[in-house]
């Protein structure tokens, strides 16, 4: 992939003096043209060899754009808070919203390269980082993204003589230390991983772009025009499709399935409840104090029938819990700051963090449930999101994080008999609104899209837990229950960073 970036490319001065003020303009109007359409970020990766013109390029861009509307990210070593949450969490929070320009120096590429290099994974392991990564530009694009991919490229010789001019220009000699020459000697094994890396990576929806490094000319301009070119056409292209890329899920001809399965009628005495509350909350009490946990994370997803006890759920369970150790995500209408960001955004900022707890009060399976019956995204944005929460999950569960996801149900009758009582308290009426009222007219569109979510994302990681909610007494232990059982499988297990630091370590194989 990099032959055609060692042909030693160059752009005299006059010619470069000439086509900079065009340019400038123009990308200025373009950069003014995305903030006024508001519906796509820009998302610029700069990756390549070291000396050739990754910080020169980020700065010459900033002088030709209006740097108000730009964002730069830096990334080195994960910080403590940083290594607490999946590798991909940091830069989920510097993604920009829409209509800015989004420039990361270092990016989600710079891990997988560095830990291959140190022989710290194999090359299945790095193949498989590069699956997640696949998938999750996939899903930027998707979501309205234009990514630009850059690598700069010089080769062995070149490289080395740009580390000599760099250091013998005072101005720029700062920049060049030894850990720069020691990382020459490792040239070729850097070009071995980067070549696999870019060859796999390099999709249709977010192509690399190789750049020749020796010449600041010909890389400023070509960078520049790769970067206006490809917003104009953007801002210039209709809008996505809404062609499904999925068919729905067949319904079975004999009419059951996995809500009509349940018994919502299931009883416990008072007596046999409050035996049963004491153990669970006294078992959760000591496993989230487990010097075993601090090395895990609880997330615990709540959704359910409208009035089926999710709040009363989730208080029995901070009942047991101190308030310093655990996180109530009440999640509703997505803000004006999170519609500008893909939509698992604002889920990924209260990700908890090692030995913490999340209770997320609705979810990120908003978009397959209410916003597919509401019918508040395409078809196409609520079908593939299916695939992009088991992948959001799969990052959560590899990181150490142990996923809960419950549904509650209750019967339509139990439901309007709940909702007339509300109406009644005084204390209760704000718990009930016009809007509860109207879902229980699609109670049936409801039905199908759970038993759709259930099928589609109920993985061995994080599968779904039902609960048969009529009786609150009996779904609250249940609650308990169920999360002080996977919570204390999971401890009893070998942690998830455990396994990684004990992965053989070896020579890269040939990639």
């Amino acid at each position: 992939m990099f032959e055609s970036a060692e042909l030693a490319h160059s752009i005299d001065k006059k010619t470069y003096k000439a086509a900079v003020p065009g340019l400038r303009a123009a990308l200025q109007d373009a950069q003014y043209e995305l903030k006024e359409n508001g519906k796509i970020p820009v998302i610029v990766l700069v990756s390549g060899q070291d000396g050739a013109g990754k910080g020169e390029t980020i700065n010459i861009l900033y002088e030709w754009m209006d740097p108000r509307f730009i964002s730069t990210l830096a990334f080195s070593e994960p910080s403590d808070e940083e290594r607490d949450r999946p590798p991909i969490w940091r830069y989920w929070r510097a993604l920009p919203p829409k209509g800015r320009v989004g420039i990361f120096a270092g990016s989600w590429y710079s891990d997988p390269i560095r830990q291959r290099l140190q022989n710290e994974i194999s090359l299945h392991a790095l193949d498989a980082r590069i699956d997640q990564i696949n998938r999750f530009e996939a899903m930027l694009v998707n979501e309205g993204a234009l990514i630009l991919k850059f690598w700069f490229h010089l080769t062995k010789d070149g490289q080395r003589a740009r580390l000599k001019a760099l250091e013998k220009d005072p101005r720029t000699a700062w920049r060049v230390t030894k850990w720069n020459w020691d990382r020459l000697k490792t040239y070729d094994e850097l070009q071995d991983v980067a070549g696999h890396i870019l060859r796999m990576t390099n999709t249709a929806w977010a192509p690399w772009i190789v750049v020749e490094g020796t010449d600041d000319r010909f890389r400023s301009l070509s960078v520049g025009k790769i970067l206006l070119d490809a917003m104009k056409h953007r801002l210039a292209s209709p809008e996505s499709s809404d062609a499904p890329v999925a068919p729905p899920l067949p319904r079975n001809i004999d009419g059951k399935d996995v809500l009509t399965e349940l018994t919502l009628d299931r009883v416990l005495s008072k007596s046999a409840f409050e035996t049963q509350l004491a153990k669970w909350q006294g078992r959760l009490a000591e496993l989230v104090r487990d010097p075993r946990f601090k090395e895990r994370s609880l997330v615990c997803v709540f959704e359910g029938s409208d009035a089926a006890g999710k709040g009363g759920a989730i208080r029995r369970m901070i009942a047991a819990m101190d308030a310093r150790q655990y996180q109530i995500v009440p999640v509703a209408a997505p803000t004006e700051e999170e519609r500008a960001q893909p939509y698992l955004w604002r889920f990924w900022r209260h990700i908890p963090r090692k030995g913490r707890v999340a209770m997320f009060d609705r979810s990120w399976y908003g978009r397959v449930l209410v916003e597919r019956v509401e019918g508040f995204c395409s078809e196409a944005d609520w079908l593939r999101a299916y695939s992009e929460i088991n992948d959001f999950e799969h990052d959560l569960t590899d990181s150490g994080a142990i996923v809960v996801k419950f549904w509650l149900q209750i019967s339509a009758d139990e439901q309007l008999r709940r909702f007339k009582e509300r109406q009644k308290i005084e204390v209760k009426q704000f718990k009930i609104t016009d809007e509860d009222w109207r879902n229980r007219e699609k109670w049936d569109d409801y039905h199908r899209a759970v038993c759709d979510m259930v099928d589609r994302t109920s993985t061995g990681e994080a599968p779904w837990t039902l609960v048969e909610a009529n009786n609150k007494d009996f779904a609250r232990v249940k609650v308990l229950r169920t999360v002080c059982q996977r919570l204390s499988a999971a401890l009893e297990s070998v942690p998830a960073n455990n396994k990684k630091r004990a992965a053989v370590k070896k020579k890269p194989e040939p990639s």
